[in-house]
């Protein structure tokens, strides 16, 4: 399994960061490898389905996201289904006006061989690619106009 989390500080109301991360295709505009979602459907708890394209060093991988917990203004939690498989978790807490978000993702890496191989270098990419998707959320959204 290869596991990544962090946390920033976003000088905005906790609603409007969830507001944002509940639709999935702002997803795509945060997430430098995440090249498309599609098919986005409702599901009973709140949450979605989403079909997604994830690159990871050049390479198209197919999927999908069902997100097993949604509590507004709290919590989102995806399994990954499809070539990688494990778990998104996002959640956000209200802290001096702003939102802290802490977001982690623990999967595998498909095929034996090259889960050992890549482990290193994988990691190291998707703690990159966390940071910046990170930095990009605060960016979008404290520069976005209040209501």
């Amino acid at each position: 399994m290869v596991s990544v989390s962090e946390r920033i500080q976003i000088d905005r109301p906790v609603e409007a960061v969830f507001e944002y991360l509940d639709d999935p295709r702002n997803h795509v505009e945060i997430t430098p490898s995440l090249a498309e979602v599609r098919n986005i459907e409702p599901l009973e708890n709140g949450g979605k389905r989403v079909e997604h394209t994830y690159k990871m060093a050049g390479v198209g991988l197919d999927g999908e996201l069902v997100e097993q917990t949604h509590v507004e203004n709290e919590r989102l939690h995806f399994e990954m289904r499809g070539r990688l498989t494990g778990e998104i978790d996002i959640t956000l807490e209200s802290v001096d006006g702003g939102t802290e978000v802490r977001y982690s993702a623990e999967y595998d890496l498909p095929g034996r061989v090259l889960s050992e191989v890549a482990k290193p270098f994988v990691r190291r990419y998707n703690e990159r690619e966390l940071s910046t998707t990170l930095e990009n959320l605060k960016t979008r959204l404290e520069s976005e106009p209040e209501n």
